[in-house]
């Protein structure tokens, strides 16, 4: 059956009171994603899931994107949520298919990214029998999701979805796996509509925070002499940047963000201390360590962040946690006032008991907070080599990129290792959900594809990709679908031919014993980006730079690959080295 955009006119606006017509569960699929929304799906077709691809065949009003690697069109899903706010969709096939899907899967679950992957399974009387291109997808994807479903009987599927998307954007967003074997796409049955609402007894997320707790942590604000914001991704899922905002312009208190945090609040803002953790600011860092009053809003204190726990809790402050997930809170930190809810709820809470409040923090107490901080600040601990002639520092690349494109809408993906961390230091991010990268499970390869599925997304937008000749190799293959699919972005490969991070690490923890981290047979990029159909520029002087960056932004519709050969001997500061605590850090190559 033809389902068009004419016959749609709102799948959503009907639900509920479509009269029962016998549909293909292929059909009734679609169908729930038209109602859902839905506009871009990223997959890779196979034998169990061939009457869904026959089912969008016969539809215009969803984009299938044709990836070239099933990993890839879970990221480019990915990175579509990141930078959009809705629900990715990835589709693939059973076995392999769904194998190939689990490094993106696990990568969106580690950073709370709300998506929908449907998988292929063996038709259900062959399911346990090992039948060809068989395996667990519920059983292997169970660690790595928010929840999984099989769909054994075609008469669940429209309730499934309905409840696959419901679970995937609220609470702690995350990844929801749909495992539909090859006969329940196939079979019939009566389709009355997508359900309108969804009932789930078993789950329902916090989303008001307790009143009582929330004057608890104002009172503690309020009493604060060394006070501060330490926020992260959760912030940005949870849509409160606006509120965050707010807040810090009635405090004035200082605030950092995570890695994942980066643009909820302006980098270029005076009260903004940087990125902290490991690769954080020698200001950022000192803060955290001695405040006496800690808002963390949607962070996590992973070990990327506050480093050992031990010598975290050295020094005694009281801890304020907001955030959606109650097994976040206490999880590696003992906190004072935790705080289960909707942080755009309760930060929006926390706003209006202050205004009602006259009550406002000690302004000599906090001016000399301040004053200690600039102290710290004066440090400069992303000092590089900026006169270098001779060889192209990567951080300078990052900083050119960013004064040409601050006053435009550009989004920023990265792979992981060293470009990653130059990129998130160097480039200052004044607005949400332009920062895409792989925090949680650190996923060399995500570049490309995030990029890909923003560029879809936006249009108009400019987008780029900050990568390394190690992580560009990893999904290079996708060249192809941004050819296919006409997604003209930018790719800065900060090329040192070394696996930069890993690098080094054994040139501090390792005596400089470099096992299999320098790369020996490197293509030439500049032509594998023209055999792709693209435009590739080598880079090798300084001065070169700048003028290759216009360029790359003038070709506005075509992909460009720039090869900068940078120095290879650059190492990402300050560095909080393992078991360390995160102001035991190192601050240049004069300290090891």
């Amino acid at each position: 059956m033809d389902i068009h955009k004419a016959e749609v006119a709102s799948a959503a606006a009907a639900a509920g009171q479509t009269p029962p017509v016998e549909l293909m569960g292929a059909d009734i699929l679609v169908r729930c994603l038209q109602a859902e929304g839905v506009k871009y799906i990223w997959g890779y077709p196979g034998g169990a899931v061939l009457y869904i691809y026959d089912a969008l065949y016969k539809q215009d009003t969803i984009q299938h994107v044709l990836v070239r690697h099933e990993q890839a069109a879970v990221h480019a899903a990915d990175g579509y949520a990141r930078a959009t706010g809705e629900v990715g969709v990835a589709l693939v096939t059973s076995g392999p298919g769904v194998t190939n899907a689990i490094t993106g899967i696990a990568t969106a679950y580690m950073d709370s990214i709300p998506m929908v992957i449907i998988t292929g399974q063996v038709p259900t009387a062959a399911i346990g029998q090992d039948a060809f291109q068989e395996c667990d997808t519920v059983g292997i994807t169970r660690p790595i999701v928010k929840h999984n479903f099989l769909v054994k009987d075609v008469r669940d599927l429209a309730l499934t979805i309905k409840k696959a998307f419901h679970i995937a954007r609220t609470g702690r967003p995350g990844p929801v796996v749909v495992d539909i074997p090859k006969d329940v796409s196939f079979k019939k049955t009566a389709f009355t509509g997508y359900p309108e609402s969804v009932t789930m007894r078993s789950y329902n997320p916090v989303r008001k925070g307790h009143g009582g707790q929330i004057r608890k942590a104002l009172q503690l604000l309020l009493n604060a002499k060394r006070p501060y914001i330490y926020t992260g991704g959760g912030v940005i899922l949870g849509n409160a940047v606006g509120e965050l905002r707010q807040l810090v312009d009635l405090l004035n208190f200082p605030v950092t963000n995570t890695l994942m945090g980066l643009g909820a609040f302006p980098a270029t803002d005076r009260r903004f201390l940087g990125m902290l953790g490991m690769h954080g600011t020698y200001e950022a860092n000192n803060a955290m360590q001695n405040c006496d009053v800690l808002l963390a809003v949607g962070a996590r204190f992973d070990d990327r962040v506050i480093g050992n726990p031990r010598h975290f809790a050295q020094n005694e402050r009281k801890i304020i946690h907001i955030d959606i997930d109650p097994s976040s809170i206490s999880k590696r930190v003992k906190v004072d006032v935790p705080i289960v809810g909707d942080v755009k709820d309760v930060l929006t809470e926390l706003i209006a008991m202050l205004r009602e409040t006259p009550a406002r923090p000690d302004e000599k107490a906090l001016a000399a907070w301040w004053q200690t901080i600039e102290g710290w600040r004066a440090r400069d601990c992303l000092k590089y080599d900026r006169d270098n002639t001779e060889v192209i520092k990567p951080q300078m690349v990052i900083e050119t990129l960013w004064k040409m494109t601050r006053d435009v809408e550009a989004y920023i993906t990265s792979d992981v290792g060293q470009h990653q961390m130059w990129a998130a230091q160097f480039y200052k991010f004044d607005q949400p959900r332009r920062w895409i990268n792989s925090g949680g499970l650190g996923t060399m390869g995500v570049g490309i594809p995030y990029a890909m599925g923003i560029k879809l997304a936006k249009p108009d937008a400019e987008v780029y990709c900050v990568t390394g000749e190690g992580s560009v190799q990893m999904c290079i293959q996708e060249l192809s679908t941004c050819l296919q699919y006409n997604t003209p972005i930018k790719i800065l490969s900060l090329n040192n031919r070394y696996l930069g991070m890993v690098r080094q690490w054994q040139e501090i923890e390792y005596s400089g014993r470099y096992s299999h981290s320098y790369m020996d047979a490197l293509p030439n990029f500049v032509k594998l980006a023209e055999a792709y159909g693209h435009v590739g520029i080598l880079v090798e002087r300084p001065q070169d730079v700048e003028p290759a960056l216009r360029e790359a932004r003038r070709l506005k519709d075509r992909t460009v690959f720039i090869d900068f050969r940078t120095d290879p001997t650059e190492n990402v500061w300050p560095m909080v080295q393992a078991g360390k605590g995160i102001t035991e850090m190192l601050l240049g190559s004069e300290d090891l």
